[in-house]
């Protein structure tokens, strides 16, 4: 554990970090698709009552990522600059955060929750949607410590020790979701339910073999993760000046979505079972996506925290390069196969008639977030959050309005309404490529 934490503008280098956290990403994505094949054998609208619960709690789940986020760039600015003891005290106080939230969280779900969803989703799934709820938001302590860690790994280039947790977590929730949803292995049928339970408990068991990974591999001494155990009220708004707008920013987006998934159930089961399979794609797809984006975020920042602020430009170029490519060698290929690929989740003619065209209308959409991601991380990358937190709201309220007039206003069809993905994508490519382009984040770079 003691090779340097500086890093290197290079593919070699970015393929590095990059291929582990697809891994890592990689697996719980294709839990989450089985965990959705058993649901869809539980008959018509458990799909899509999945879906809106799914959201929910993705919510939730993505507030941690934005604490994630920060913590990241937090981290990497301080591998960078060599300055190993803080990146301990980071830890812990982002520790007691994301606690507190997940606290919150819990309070939120079993009081205010009941009554949004009473008035805005369909009958027929609002009660075992808060059902489920109830129970799945008690993982969420659990999600934000396996959270945390993601900043800590991968922000001081350990990016390869995520797999342990991830399969950990991964290959018990499948064990658990085939055993407590249809009662197999000597375990209770609890159906929709088990899924929840589930989920809990993939989640402490992904949590605990992180912590002890961290433990075995001497990172608790090096970097003095649980030194200073005391609450820190100077670091801890550091972490929060740098977080929150990330965290606001994921939350609009998701909340946004969760709007958009509300109006779908309003033309009924099968379109809301299209779209949860479309939010499939979108997470399973994204993967090497998303691990891109990751590494563009702290490498942005370690970049920078070495000085080579002249650097940066080239460094998105050659992600960005490897993100398009990798998406597109997927995406060309699979456009042969749609239906064979939606087949697999219903084989109801009037389900793959409305869910093909949606299907080329979400690949674009994926094309476009191969690029735009990349440098909206690289912008959370140079320090300056709030940044990012404006080009999400002027972004949403796009696109937001674009999907009231379409869903609501026109009535169109939903392959209308997954275009409101371009509209998202495309715009955030824009204001983010313009922000890079400009140089003023050079100014305002010190994390």
């Amino acid at each position: 554990m003691s090779e340097s934490l500086k890093l290197e503008v290079s593919y070699k280098q970015i393929l590095q970090m990059s291929l582990p956290i697809s891994f890592a990403i990689l697996v719980p994505q294709f839990n989450f698709l089985i965990n959705s094949f058993f649901l869809s054998q539980l008959g018509e609208g458990y799909l899509g009552a999945s879906g809106v619960t799914g959201v929910y709690y993705l919510i939730f789940s993505v507030i941690g990522f934005g604490l994630n986020n920060g913590l990241q760039a937090l981290i990497s600015r301080r591998a960078g600059q060599e300055r190993l003891k803080e990146i301990g005290d980071l830890f812990i106080q982002s520790v007691y955060i994301s606690l507190f939230i997940a606290i919150v969280g819990i309070v939120i779900t079993h009081t205010v929750a009941p009554l949004i969803f009473k008035n805005f989703t369909n009958e027929i799934i609002y009660q075992p949607t808060i059902d489920f709820l109830k129970i799945r938001i008690w993982g969420l302590p659990f999600l934000y410590l396996y959270q945390m860690r993601n900043g800590l790994l991968v922000g001081t280039n350990q990016s390869k020790l995520l797999v342990y947790g991830t399969l950990a977590e991964t290959i018990s929730n499948i064990i658990l979701d085939y055993g407590l949803i249809f009662g197999n292995f000597g375990l209770p049928k609890i159906g929709f339910n088990g899924a929840a339970y589930a989920s809990i408990i993939a989640e402490f068991i992904g949590m605990s073999v992180v912590f002890i990974v961290i433990s075995v591999k001497g990172m608790s001494e090096r970097f003095g993760l649980f030194e200073n155990v005391k609450f820190n009220w100077i670091i801890t708004k550091t972490i929060l000046t740098q977080s929150s707008p990330l965290i606001l920013q994921y939350a609009i987006s998701i909340i946004s979505w969760e709007f958009f998934f509300i109006l779908i159930s309003h033309d009924g089961s099968i379109a809301l079972d299209v779209s949860q399979v479309m939010r499939l794609m979108f997470g399973f797809f994204g993967i090497f996506i998303w691990a891109f984006a990751a590494t563009s975020n702290t490498m942005v920042s370690n970049i920078i925290g070495q000085g080579l602020h002249d650097k940066v430009n080239l460094l998105i170029k050659k992600i960005v390069a490897l993100s398009l490519g990798s998406t597109l060698l997927i995406f060309v290929p699979l456009q042969f196969f749609a239906s064979q690929i939606l087949g697999l989740f219903n084989q109801d003619p009037a389900f793959l008639t409305l869910a093909i065209p949606v299907f080329r209308v979400v690949c674009i959409a994926i094309l476009f977030m191969s690029v735009s991601t990349i440098c909206l991380n690289a912008v959370t990358g140079t320090g300056n959050t709030k940044i990012n937190l404006l080009i999400e709201i002027f972004t949403i309220v796009l696109y937001c309005i674009y999907v009231y007039l379409v869903m609501e206003v026109y009535n169109l069809s939903i392959v209308w309404g997954w275009g409101s993905e371009w509209v998202y994508w495309l715009s955030i490519f824009t204001l983010s490529f313009l922000y890079l382009r400009s140089g003023k984040w050079k100014k305002g770079s010190n994390i």
